[in-house]
């Protein structure tokens, strides 16, 4: 039996409806639009409503030459987003380009679809140390000190150059009394604090040495939850010698207040 208040559909339908919207994204596109030509992806011609852009060039432009004019556009768009997602689009490189008919009321309009192939790339570099912070900083957190930047003092007061980041001393933190949860608080704070945490690092680790180191198996994930569950037994093993520690009067405990 099922109940369904008026106007809202079941969580399983809402489920579901989550599961296929997952499905309807930018891989699925490259499985439909692509093939490989010489190992590397290519946009499949399907005229009039794509065309590639090989087709388009005007016969005095070479390739090479064309994909360099993309580059250097695809530079000054880059510049106009955010760090984080700046830094996305850097693990990035252009591979192809086609004309493409868009829906019912677009159809007339300019429109191009790009091919980008992931790259591994160096690690970023930061003339200036406290940017480099603030650029993890802000790849990491959904949301960033409103004043987070960075600054050099070419002559500290030791003479010598230093870089730093600057930021309020409180920004509003809060933290959650672990020692009041419930069992099923305390599983969803964790869960919670997991899925923070993976988002941060999914934000700014390289996805596909990620991806290659993971594989497809859970070896993984049962070596992480063996690995949490011996760090509980031995936070529980470590909490009981304090305990008796300061029982035993061989060290001295204070309230927090």
């Amino acid at each position: 039996m099922s109940v369904m208040t008026r106007g809202v559909p079941p969580a399983d339908q809402v489920d579901k409806g989550m599961a296929k919207a997952r499905t309807r994204d930018s891989m699925q596109e490259v499985g439909k639009l692509t093939r490989l030509v010489d190992g590397r992806p290519r946009i499949i011609a399907d005229p009039p409503l794509i065309v590639p852009i090989t087709d388009l060039l005007p016969k005095q432009m070479d390739q090479e030459t064309f994909a360099e004019q993309i580059q250097d556009l695809l530079a000054k768009y880059q510049r106009t987003l955010e760090t984080d997602r700046r830094y996305l689009l850097e693990e990035y490189e252009y591979a192809d380009m086609a004309r493409k008919v868009v829906g019912v009321g677009s159809v007339g309009t300019r429109c191009w679809i790009v091919l980008m192939l992931g790259r591994f790339v160096g690690a970023s570099k930061y003339a200036n140390m406290g940017q480099r912070v603030v650029a993890g900083q802000r790849l990491m957190q959904a949301s960033s000190d409103i004043f987070l930047g960075w600054q050099r003092a070419e002559a500290g007061m030791d003479g010598k150059q230093r870089d730093f980041y600057v930021r309020q001393l409180r920004d509003w933190k809060h933290s959650i009394a672990i020692e009041d949860l419930v069992p099923r608080g305390m599983r969803i704070y964790a869960q919670t604090c997991g899925w923070t945490l993976a988002r941060a690092h999914a934000r700014s680790g390289d996805r596909i040495a990620i991806a290659a180191y993971l594989g497809s198996s859970d070896v993984f994930d049962k070596a992480i939850t063996q690995f949490a569950s011996a760090y509980a037994d031995q936070n529980e093993r470590d909490h009981k010698e304090l305990v008796d520690a300061v029982a035993s009067g061989r060290l001295t405990a204070e309230p927090d207040l």
